[in-house]
């Protein structure tokens, strides 16, 4: 099955600066995703954008949105049509009239799956965010303290270990950090810190 885009063009430039409001991006979002833990992971990488937006980007609110937003989002087409992923978003983004600079985003989360390359900051934070951000749930989950005192070294162990989380692809989290031009370390330390405020 294949997930390849075959475009690299998204959305109408005049449509930059709109967005979905807090409440249709919400609907949307439970109308599309059933799956509780799919719901969980999309609210916690939306959560890790706005962050990241805000403390390290230095974005204003109307900014911090659209990068939230491309988080809440990136997934939204998994659960009922995996067959069609990303696809179907974008498409419903594009009929939309939204921003293109957050479809481009969702676009190119998985490269090697969508064929889209990360090119903005928005791009690169949410490929960067999306396998690493579940694989340190997993890891909570897998600790009776959840994220209370989880410590650097040990997601770092986990990292190493390709039987835990297997499905997270740890070349992918590698390429995403590098085309970030960031070190893992950080990445897992500003998600450690963060994610355990989403429930």
């Amino acid at each position: 099955m294949s997930l390849q885009l075959n475009r690299s063009e998204f959305g109408n430039p005049q449509n930059r600066g709109n967005v979905l409001s807090r409440q249709e991006a919400h609907i949307l979002f439970y109308e599309w995703v059933k799956n509780e833990r799919l719901q969980l992971h999309m609210k916690q990488v939306a959560h890790l954008m706005k962050c990241w937006a805000a403390e390290k980007e230095g974005l204003d609110e109307t900014e911090q949105w659209k990068w939230e937003m491309a988080g809440l989002l990136h997934d939204a087409d998994w659960d009922q049509w995996p067959e069609h992923h990303c696809k179907k978003i974008i498409e419903e983004l594009e009929s939309r009239n939204i921003d293109p600079e957050i479809i481009h985003a969702i676009a190119s989360h998985g490269p090697n799956h969508f064929g889209v390359e990360p090119l903005t900051r928005m791009d690169q934070m949410l490929y960067a965010f999306d396998e690493l951000s579940g694989l340190i749930h997993a890891y909570s989950l897998m600790r009776p303290e959840g994220y209370a005192g989880m410590e650097l070294k040990g997601v770092k162990k986990r990292f190493r270990e390709k039987s835990f989380a297997a499905g997270v692809n740890r070349e992918e989290v590698l390429d995403a950090m590098s085309r970030a031009q960031l070190e893992l370390d950080t990445i897992i330390q500003f998600i450690m810190e963060r994610q355990a405020e989403v429930k």
